[in-house]
């Protein structure tokens, strides 16, 4: 199989996208509480399909993790999308081994975003990747106490371990590593990620 055509031209960034392989149940479960797996599953594709719409134009190497296999047949352009799978028991894992992947493939700067905001744009990854620039890290808190995108110039395996994932104090307990590390970082704005229905109301996005 041909490989993708995206590192052809290799870029010193790259932009990492965690992506759950669409499964009827098994996505947006908490959406599903009250809309019903087969509506939560559409609304996942929707999602995943906006987040490919605002990220194929970067001017930065792409790659999509898949939690279970890499799809060379979905809507996630082979020529575009570099396709890999997640590693590791737990989120800090997978994390932890992408940003690993990434660096020992030679990047200079890499951040991670998942498929769940809506509110989420080109511009603001742009500008992820341009504070990288001057910055060792980069963060973008989300209103329930996580985090929409992580990104640095070199692993820092400190930040992927201790924490309490998808809870209230993944954002703080980030920061305090940051400090402890002293790096010199910046937090973007507070954006929503789509978890229940309130939340797509609060995007201000309909899908």
């Amino acid at each position: 199989m041909a490989k993708p055509l995206a590192n052809n031209t290799k870029s010193k960034s790259l932009l990492i996208i965690f992506y759950r392989n669409p499964e009827l149940g098994k996505v947006k479960t908490r959406l599903a509480e009250t809309l019903g797996d087969e509506k939560a599953l559409a609304i996942y594709i929707k999602l995943s399909s906006y987040t490919r719409d605002i990220t194929e134009n970067l001017t930065v190497d792409k790659v999509v993790f898949y939690s279970q296999f890499a799809d060379t047949e979905d809507h996630w352009p082979n020529i575009i999308f570099q396709k890999k799978v997640q590693r590791g028991n737990n989120l800090g894992e997978r994390m932890h081994n992408a940003f690993l992947s990434a660096f020992a493939d030679g990047y200079k700067s890499a951040c991670i975003i998942g498929t769940d905001c809506l509110e989420l744009s080109s511009d603001i990854l742009e500008e992820a990747f341009s504070q990288l620039i001057n910055h060792d890290a980069i963060i973008g808190p989300t209103e329930d106490g996580g985090y929409y995108l992580l990104g640095m110039n070199k692993l820092h395996t400190e930040v992927f371990k201790n924490k309490t994932w998808s809870t209230v104090s993944v954002f703080e307990d980030t920061l305090k590593d940051f400090r402890n590390l002293k790096l010199n970082f910046v937090a973007l704005e507070k954006l929503t990620d789509v978890d229940t229905e309130a939340d797509l109301l609060h995007s201000g996005k309909f899908l």
